[in-house]
């Protein structure tokens, strides 16, 4: 059998073990090409297939900074230490129209920082800014919708689990990915707020403007935010400049969300146990994602798809940003349709070398697609951030919130854009290191 159909045969099969089968992604992949393996060379190559890339991963120290930083992240959330950074954005801003709205967006932008997860980003907003968005009658659309778009700020803006994988499955120099996000994360955030203005300011029903507090209230809430600040410049700034490499940095960090949670007296021993329990569950899923993700790229590369795919694109007769921008339309509905993470170590192996091939840059292209996907989060069917918001908030429909999340999009659409057309946006930070 022609080698391209053996490799096409063994994406259906993945396919068909997710979604039909309800197989867990990273196990789909790992069987799917286990047995791809054992059809196209021999059952000995995919036992030695088996062996070698489930020890290779799992005995990786490089993966070892997936669960530094998780529980870096799972510190923040379960201490509490968020309320600090929701203060001081809502005595700034909470006069505004649409207020309380816009101080979730940056409060959200803030903690993202230092969580890298956009369920647990959604889920510390909504718990603090749902209610006092009811108190002042916001409306219930874009209450939630706000949340929900803020969540998603927590896989762009590092320290991010998805650029982690992403980096370890192009084998780029995670640092890079990490400083190469922040200008997206924070012109997407801008995006949000403006977003938020300009609705309210439209029709001020939708986002009544909160209380007025004196300059002198305004400026005490800034030291509650210091800690946060410092630590996201240390890690982040740490590993830019190259004091860390990434898994030091996440132990930096992770040790430096300890000692901050400990300072403020907002870490009990039931949260610090739910911080180490979520951080493993978490890591073991994201470490069998990343092994799935290798075996089915193994078998991939020895069918060669990824290849033909890069040397049938780079002789099409259109320029290379159409084929890019078919990519990307492809990455939109995946991540609309499956969890961003799923869908990224699914194709990464599929899409990077005619990516390569195609002349643009690992690190911008990896920052975009984590952008692109990202939007999954607020669109039916998958939408995790809409169902975290659902979740706090049982009295307002999952209809509701999709629908106020979708006054978000376009802000997505215009940062995607942007980074198109301008790349520096990407480029600028690791280019000047």
């Amino acid at each position: 059998m022609n080698p391209n159909t053996v490799a096409i045969i063994g994406i259906i099969v993945m396919l068909v073990f997710m979604f039909l089968l309800k197989m867990p992604v990273g196990f789909a992949m790992g069987l799917a090409g286990f047995l791809g393996m054992m059809y196209f060379v021999s059952y000995q190559s995919a036992f030695h297939m088996l062996s070698t890339d489930v020890w290779g991963k799992f005995g990786s120290y490089g993966l070892s900074v997936i669960p530094l930083f998780i529980f870096m992240g799972e510190i923040t959330f379960h201490s509490g230490i968020s309320a600090s950074l929701y203060d001081a954005a809502y005595k700034w801003v909470g006069r505004l129209p649409g207020g309380i709205a816009i101080t979730t967006v940056l409060a959200s932008t803030g903690f993202a920082a230092v969580c890298g997860s956009n369920s647990a980003t959604a889920a510390t907003m909504g718990t603090m800014a749902l209610p006092e968005m009811k108190k002042y009658h916001y409306d219930k659309g874009l209450s939630a919708g706000c949340v929900a778009a803020g969540g998603t700020l927590g896989i762009l803006i590092p320290p991010s689990v998805v650029l982690i994988v992403i980096g370890l499955q192009t084998e780029q120099f995670i640092g890079d990915l990490f400083v190469g996000s922040i200008f997206p994360g924070l012109l997407l955030a801008v995006l949000f707020v403006i977003t938020v203005f300009v609705m309210c300011k439209r029709n001020p029903a939708l986002g009544p403007a909160g209380p007025k507090f004196s300059f002198r209230e305004m400026v005490a809430a800034l030291p509650g935010t210091a800690a946060i600040l410092i630590l996201f410049f240390f890690v982040i700034g740490g590993l830019y400049v190259g004091w860390f490499t990434p898994t030091e940095a996440g132990g930096a960090g992770a040790f430096g969300a300890i000692i901050i949670a400990l300072a403020f007296r907002q870490l009990t021993w039931g949260g610090f146990k739910k911080a180490v329990l979520e951080s493993v569950m978490i890591s073991c899923m994201v470490m069998v994602l990343v092994t799935g993700a290798v075996m089915f790229g193994h078998f991939l590369t020895v069918t060669r798809l990824p290849f033909f795919l890069a040397e049938w694109a780079g002789a099409l007769p259109v320029p290379p940003v159409v084929i890019l921008i078919v990519i990307l339309v492809i990455y939109l509905i995946g991540g609309c349709i499956m969890d961003a993470l799923g869908f990224l170590v699914v194709t990464i192996p599929i899409f990077f070398p005619l990516i390569m091939a195609l002349g643009y840059d690992p690190v911008w292209y990896g920052v975009t697609i984590c952008l692109v996907t990202s939007m999954g989060a607020i669109t039916p069917p998958v939408g995790v951030c809409a169902y975290v918001v659902a979740g706090i908030d049982k009295t307002t429909p999952i209809g509701t919130i999709f629908k106020g999340a979708a006054f978000f999009l376009a802000a997505y659409v215009v940062c995607i854009i942007l980074v198109v057309v301008f790349p520096q946006i990407i480029l600028f930070l690791p280019n000047f290191g």
